[in-house]
């Protein structure tokens, strides 16, 4: 353990770089000369100069980037994905709960090849603990403490996440169940000077070989320089001398010549050498001038063919515009069907668009034609007489064209304003069907009207018969009023005193707002319902369970007769505005009471 120790170089305390500390994290890259970046890859510094750190000229790393081991990598395929007992020579280990949450680890530190592992076993040797990590990579150094931990530095990064699976596990030495034998793991990442040493080294590794890559490609994609120009010489003044002769060296050769006299090779013995050049190049004016001629020649028979072509093709256009106007004449139109017409329309149409627009283009080539000869006639007025003729010519041959042109045109118009005769007609014949089915429609709304009513007078005949009903029973109940009338006055004939009381009795019956037996069974079945809904009910709830017991009834009536009983029922109105509700409310207690 005390050579481990030696190697590993651990720091308990935190030794300046926690990634907890973004400060400090920030100026340790800064002093690196690289952009501090957060865990996420964000830049700490948005302001950082590469300028002011030790190490000028390094380009930004994120240390997100694979390989910088700040990014655990994935799991290896030949981990389970379910944690299961592992069984090891002299020891034992059982697997967390599942269902537990996973352990939690601290952030991890850039390079990270160190890790903490604490809960080992009181009787844990470190043959135990390197026969154990020793399966997640290669073991470089062990450093145990008295206290039931230990940290365990691996060659490799990645072996690291290895060791990570195994936090949580169950240890168990032997098949002893003693608590010195047993203890539950838990690996979480540690800070080691050589960890961050490495890996700021292979920091400016990474920077230096982006650097080198970077100068690579600027040099392949940097222009290259033009070659060299020999030094003056006699001889050399010989060669080009002959070059510039040639035509097809003059170019190479005239270029060199500059160089040369820039370079103040000119002097008293050699200006003879250096005149004999220039003259030699004053001689290829000439030649270019007589190319340049050439080229222009070209260019104006280039011109004519074009110009003629396009007449040509511009005259086949106007003619196939004339088949597509007969063919839309009445004596050819009336045999296509509809989608050879409309075919041959929005031919027709593509044909007079491209065909007005090279008319369009002819006309320009002329006006600029026009142009040039005006233009020439200002500057030389002594060939004005020379070229009079033929401009004539050339006027009455471009009026000529105009003329037939416009007549083409005229002969289009006289086609488009027939064929918008027969769209008229068209529509016309459109209008009469879309008569004919508005008249279908309204005979069709008519005959749902003529429904309509004779459902409203069937369910008139109904409410009449309805009525009937109810004035045959108002007229029994009425019956019976008189009966009860007839028995009241014999019975105040026998006794006199019990007519005395029940003279008031006979004045709150004929005046009591309730005139038949069928409101009173009314007023007690509403005055039950309403007792059973405290906080009300609506008119149409009312009436809704009125109905189920008798159809017969209707809202007005029951309305009509809560009305009457103020002291019995109670109208209330809750909501605001479009929710507004009216509420009846049974308050025959408080009505008790108060009469």
């Amino acid at each position: 353990s005390a050579d481990g120790g030696s190697n590993l170089r651990l720091d308990s305390i935190p030794m300046g770089l926690p990634m907890s500390d973004p400060t400090a994290w920030a100026n340790a890259m800064n002093n690196l000369g690289m952009a501090p970046m957060g865990m996420t890859g964000q830049p700490l510094l948005p302001d950082f100069d590469p300028a002011l750190g030790m190490m000028t000229g390094i380009p930004p790393i994120n240390p997100m980037m694979p390989g910088l081991g700040i990014v655990p990598p994935p799991i290896p395929p030949d981990m389970p994905a379910v944690k299961e007992i592992i069984h090891c020579k002299s020891c034992t280990l059982f697997p967390p709960n599942p269902h537990l949450p996973p352990p939690a680890t601290r952030e991890r530190p850039p390079g990270c090849k160190t890790v903490f592992v604490g809960g080992l076993p009181e009787n844990g040797t470190e043959q135990i603990i390197m026969e154990v990590f020793e399966q997640c990579g290669e073991v470089i150094a062990i450093r145990k403490s008295k206290k039931n931990f230990c940290h365990i530095r691996f060659a490799e990064e990645f072996m690291v996440d290895k060791a990570l699976y195994l936090s949580g596990y169950r240890i168990r030495l032997g098949s002893s169940t003693d608590k010195k034998d047993t203890g539950r793991l838990h690996v979480d990442f540690a800070q080691a000077r050589d960890d961050l040493y490495e890996w700021e080294c292979k920091q400016r590794m990474l920077a230096r070989e982006e650097r080198h890559r970077r100068r690579l490609v600027e040099e392949r994609f940097r222009p290259p320089s033009p070659p060299p120009v020999v030094h003056y010489s006699d001889h050399e003044c010989s060669v080009i001398a002959e070059k510039l002769k040639d035509d097809t060296k003059f170019l190479e050769a005239i270029q060199t010549l500059l160089t040369w006299i820039e370079r103040g090779e000119v002097n008293r013995r050699t200006a003879n050498n250096f005149y004999s050049m220039i003259q030699s190049a004053n001689s290829h004016i000439r030649r270019l001038v007589n190319e340049k001629a050439a080229h222009e020649k070209e260019m104006e028979e280039a011109k004519e063919k074009f110009k003629i072509a396009l007449s040509g093709i511009l005259v086949q256009f106007e003619q196939i515009v004339a088949v597509y106007h007969s063919a839309s004449k009445q004596k050819a139109w009336d045999h296509f069907t509809k989608a050879q017409r409309k075919n041959i329309s929005v031919w027709c149409k593509q044909a007079e668009e491209i065909r007005n627009i090279h008319n369009d283009e002819l006309m320009g080539i002329r006006r600029e034609e026009e142009m040039e000869m005006s233009d020439e006639e200002i500057e030389d007025p002594s060939e004005m007489k020379e070229t009079e003729e033929s401009a004539l010519v050339s006027q009455v041959e471009a009026l000529k064209e105009e003329n037939d042109s416009l007549r083409w045109q005229l002969d289009a118009y006289r086609n488009e304003v027939e064929l918008l005769k027969q769209e008229q007609g068209k529509a016309s014949r459109d209008e009469d069907t879309t008569k004919e089915q508005q008249l279908k429609l309204l005979q069709q709304a008519l005959q749902g009207m003529q429904k309509h009513l004779l459902k409203v007078q069937e369910e008139y005949k109904k409410r009449e018969a309805e009525l009937e009903k109810v004035r045959e029973d108002k007229l029994k109940v009425e019956a019976l009023l008189e009966n009860l009338k007839e028995q009241e006055n014999s019975a105040s004939r026998v006794c006199a005193c019990s007519q005395e009381k029940e003279c008031p009795v006979e004045k709150t019956l004929s005046n009591s707002p309730v005139k038949s037996e069928r409101e009173v069974l009314l007023v007690g079945i509403i005055s039950t319902f309403l007792h059973v809904h405290p906080f009300g009910a609506s008119i149409e709830y009312i009436c809704s369970y009125l109905q189920r017991l008798d159809s017969k009834i209707c809202t007005a009536e029951v309305e009509v007769l809560m009305t009457r009983l103020q002291n019995t029922f109670r109208q209330e109105l809750s909501g605001v505005g479009a929710s507004l509700e009216k509420r009846w409310k049974f308050c025959g207690f408080d009505g008790l009471k108060m009469t």
